[in-house]
């Protein structure tokens, strides 16, 4: 990485020495069903990469409060300590979501006053029939398919101390945002956003949707092998959806399983990894922490930023 510079990089076994008390705050039963379709994570992984990872984010929060306190002395006046919010990003397959539900609920035990929620951005992408008539529905996950401005009107709410802020829900299985359903943010300590333009640039706005971010965890690997994991949970989703004629997927999974793979092949290689080549890597270097992966899901080093 061109900008390994701003990093010190940490191997595994130098890392997993950092914070260790012996203690693992779930079982293995939890984990696995933390885990997404596909992805491969241990307990020792717990252990070596995740248990640390969480003490650090727990250094960066009492350092936010300290500065909050700080402001307060200041204007002479008291200053609520705003929601803590972490962004996570990657590419589409590299493992975001099972890192992110894995740290939410490993701070939620760590650190248990704390109420920790999360998000993925998937719900601000606009609707399919939205993709249609703007003629992008083949951008779908690149920077104009997102409505970025409600994302970011989300986040302001969310720092500003709003309570019971409605996040439109995505499904993965009709591949399209719900209509009029919803999720609710509501005053949360700490906030999680998965999602891979969490470290973009929106289009014609001045302002970075990490801006708004306390900390943010890049998820990276070679591409060639993000597009093997793509390829097989594809695969893994053809051998359930067939049973399920309103999945997105039936419709290649009652077809010739060869001419799906060949199209899963096509859209990883016109489409996600045109995205992940054009605006998911140049923002790796935002990233307070990168965990890189190697074969199997496993992280073999990690990233710390310098400044």
């Amino acid at each position: 990485m061109a900008e390994n510079i701003n990093y010190y990089q940490i191997p595994r076994t130098e890392w997993q020495n950092f914070y260790n008390n012996g203690k693992t705050p779930l079982t293995q039963e939890e984990l696995d069903s933390i885990k997404s379709l596909n992805d491969r994570i241990s307990m020792q992984d717990v252990e070596d990469v995740y248990i640390p990872l969480c003490h650090l984010i727990h250094l960066y929060m009492k350092e936010a409060e300290s500065l909050t306190l700080s402001k307060g002395l200041f204007l002479h006046r008291y200053v609520k300590t705003p929601p803590f919010i972490i962004g996570i990003a990657g590419s589409v397959a590299v493992g975001k979501s099972t890192t992110a539900r894995l740290v939410q609920t490993l701070l939620s035990r760590l650190f248990s006053r704390r109420k920790v929620q999360l998000i993925t951005t998937d719900g601000f992408l606009y609707p399919n029939q939205v993709l249609k008539d703007r003629g992008i529905m083949d951008r779908k996950g690149f920077p104009e398919s997102y409505d970025m401005e409600h994302l970011i009107q989300f986040l302001n709410e969310v720092k500003s101390g709003k309570d019971n802020i409605p996040v439109p829900v995505y499904s993965h299985t009709v591949y399209d945002v719900i209509e009029g359903e919803y999720e609710y943010i509501d005053c949360p300590d700490i906030l999680i956003v998965e999602g891979i333009n969490t470290l973009q640039l929106p289009q014609n706005q001045q302002i970075y949707v990490s801006d708004f971010f306390d900390f943010s965890i890049f998820v990276d690997a070679n591409p060639d092998l993000i597009e093997q994991w793509y390829l097989e949970r594809f695969e893994s989703l053809l051998t359930t959806a067939f049973l399920d004629p309103t999945n997105y997927y039936y419709q290649f999974a009652i077809g010739d399983r060869q001419e799906a793979l060949a199209m899963a092949r096509e859209v990883w290689e016109n489409v996600n990894l045109k995205n992940l080549t054009e605006y998911i890597l140049p923002t790796r270097g935002r990233a307070d922490i990168i965990l890189h992966k190697t074969k199997h899901h496993l992280i073999d080093e990690i990233y710390l930023r310098k400044y």
